[in-house]
C-alpha cells in the first residue's frame, strides 16, 4: 500500500468520523428535542381533559364527544373515546401538517421513544391520551436531511481535494522513488533535480549525495576487481616466466655439463697424455702440459660453479633437502667464519617442481644478500612444512635496515616477493633487534595424490 494511499485512507476516516459525530449530534439533539415536545403534549393534553366531570347517563358521552369534536387535534396526541363497554365512540382526526408524509421508519426509532397511553376514566366510559411523535420526528428528518446532503457533498469534496493535495505533496517522494529504483537497476548516475519545499531540497540534496557515495564505491570496486584480475594475470604470467627461466637455466647447466664438461675432460686428459710423453724428454712441453691441467680444472671448477647457479642438479636429482644442503655446504665452504644453521621439520618430498625451485631460488638470494649486503655473521635458515602449507624462514644478524631493503630498486627483494606472490603465497620482511632481519615467506603445498594416499593411511 502506499503512502499516498494510506494518507488518502487517514483522512478520509477522520472525515468520516467527523460527519458521523455531526451527524450523531443532530440526531440526539433531534431525540432530545421529540422527546421534550411530546412529553410536554401530552401533559398538556393530560391535563386539559382530566378537570371534566360528567353525569352517569349516556348524555355524557354525547357532550364529551361534541366538546372533543370541537376542541379537535391536540399537538402529538391522538385522543379515543371508548364507551363503558369499550366501544370506539370517537377518535380525534388525523394531523394536517405534512400530510401524507412520514420520516424514514430507521430514523423515528432512533429519535423518538413510545410512550406509554394514558386513560383518563369518565362515568360511563373512558378516554385513551396516545403520544404522536411522527409530526416532530418528521420536522427533525426534514432538518436532518440538508445536513446529510451537506456532509456527503463536504465528504466528496474533501477526499477530492485532499486526493490532489497529497499527491502533489507525496510527488517529491515518487521522483525518489523512481531514482533509487534506477539505482537499484544499476544507474548509479541518476541524480534528482532540485525538489520544491524546504524538505525536497533536503532529501534531493541527501538523495544526490547518497547517488554519488554510491557511485564512487561501485567504481572503485569495479577498479579493485579490474586490479584483482590484472594482478592474477601478473601473477600467472610471472610464474609462467619463472618456470621459462628455470627452464631455460636448466637447459643450458644440461649442455654445459654434458658439452662443455666433456670438452674440458678431454683437454685435461690430452693434456696428462701430453705432460706423462714429455717427462724427461722436454721440460717445457711438460710445464705447459701441467699449464693445460690447471687450466682444464679451473675451467671445470667454475663451470661447476655456473651449473649450480643456474640450475641446480641436485634439485632435479635428490629434492629439495639435498639441494638445499648441498648449497648451503658450498657456502660454508668460501665463508669458513660465518655461522650457517639449517634446520626442517615436516616431509619436503614430493613438492612440486615450481614450489621447490621458488624455495631454493629464496634462499639463495635471502643467503646472497645477507653475506655480500648485510656483511652479516650468523644465518639461520629453517624450512616447516606441512600438508597444506611450507613457511621458509631466514634470519641474519647483518646490518640490513627494513626501509631500505623495501626500496623499489632493492630487485632481490622484490623478486622474492614476486616468486612467492606468483605461488599464491606471503612474503615478509621483519626488523630483528639489535641487528638483522628476518624473511617469512609462507607457500600453499599441492602434494600428488599419491603422497596423499600414504599420509592418510599413515
Amino acid at each position: 500500500m502506499s503512502l499516498r494511499l494510506q494518507i488518502n485512507l487517514i483522512i478520509t476516516a477522520l472525515m468520516l468520523v467527523f460527519g458521523s459525530v455531526l451527524v450523531g449530534l443532530q440526531i440526539d439533539n433531534t431525540r432530545r428535542s421529540v422527546h421534550e415536545e411530546v412529553t410536554g403534549a401530552n401533559v398538556v393534553a393530560s391535563q386539559l381533559l382530566s378537570p371534566l366531570k360528567w353525569g352517569n347517563d349516556a348524555s355524557g358521552l354525547v357532550g364529551m364527544t361534541d366538546y372533543l369534536s370541537r376542541v379537535g387535534r391536540l399537538r402529538a396526541n391522538e385522543i379515543a373515546l371508548y364507551g363503558q363497554q369499550g366501544e370506539l365512540i370517537y377518535r380525534s382526526p388525523p394531523s394536517l401538517y405534512k400530510i401524507g408524509r412520514e420520516a424514514p421508519l430507521w430514523y423515528a426509532r432512533l429519535v423518538s421513544s413510545p410512550l406509554t397511553p394514558k386513560n383518563i376514566m369518565l362515568p360511563n366510559g373512558r378516554i385513551e391520551l396516545k403520544a404522536d411523535p411522527s409530526r416532530a420526528t418528521l420536522d427533525g428528518w426534514d432538518d436532518l436531511r440538508p445536513l446529510l446532503l451537506m456532509v456527503f457533498a463536504g465528504f466528496i469534496f474533501g477526499t477530492a481535494l485532499v486526493h490532489a493535495l497529497i499527491g502533489r505533496a507525496t510527488r517529491p517522494l515518487r521522483q525518489v522513488v523512481d531514482g533509487l529504483r534506477r539505482m537499484e537497476q544499476g544507474a548509479y548516475d541518476t541524480r534528482l533535480p532540485a525538489l520544491s519545499g524546504r524538505e525536497g531540497q533536503q532529501i534531493s540534496h541527501a538523495f544526490n549525495a547518497m547517488a554519488q557515495s554510491v557511485q564512487g564505491a561501485a567504481l572503485a570496486r569495479q577498479q579493485a576487481r579490474e586490479a584483482t584480475e590484472a594482478l592474477a594475470e601478473n601473477r600467472e604470467l610471472t610464474q609462467l616466466i619463472q618456470t621459462r627461466i628455470e627452464q631455460e637455466r636448466g637447459a643450458i647447466a644440461r649442455e654445459l655439463h654434458d658439452e662443455l664438461g666433456q670438452q674440458v675432460t678431454a683437454i685435461k686428459s690430452a693434456g696428462l697424455a701430453i705432460a706423462r710423453r714429455a717427462i724427461g724428454n722436454d721440460a717445457l712441453i711438460e710445464r705447459s702440459a701441467r699449464l693445460v691441467m690447471d687450466c682444464a680444472d679451473q675451467i671445470y671448477d667454475g663451470v661447476h660453479r655456473l651449473i649450480s647457479q643456474l640450475r641446480p642438479l641436485a634439485l632435479d636429482r635428490f629434492g629439495l633437502h639435498d639441494a638445499l644442503q648441498d648449497m648451503l655446504g658450498d657456502w660454508r665452504v668460501y665463508h669458513p667464519d660465518m655461522g650457517l644453521t639449517f634446520t626442517t621439520s615436516g616431509g619436503l618430498e614430493d613438492l612440486d617442481n615450481a614450489l621447490a625451485t621458488a624455495v631454493y631460488r629464496i634462499v639463495q638470494e635471502a643467503v646472497n644478500n645477507a653475506l655480500r649486503h648485510a656483511q652479516a655473521s650468523c644465518i639461520d635458515v629453517s624450512v616447516t612444512a606441512t600438508d597444506t602449507h611450507l613457511q621458509l624462514d631466514v634470519v641474519d644478524n647483518g646490518r640490513g635496515r627494513l626501509k631500505n631493503l623495501q626500496a623499489t630498486d632493492h630487485f632481490g627483494v622484490l623478486g622474492m616477493r614476486e616468486r612467492a606472490q606468483a605461488l599464491g603465497g606471503s612474503f615478509e620482511l621483519t626488523q630483528v633487534e639489535p641487528s638483522g632481519v628476518r624473511i617469512r615467506v609462507r607457500l600453499p603445498v599441492k602434494r600428488p595424490v599419491k603422497h596423499q594416499q600414504e599420509v592418510n593411511s599413515q
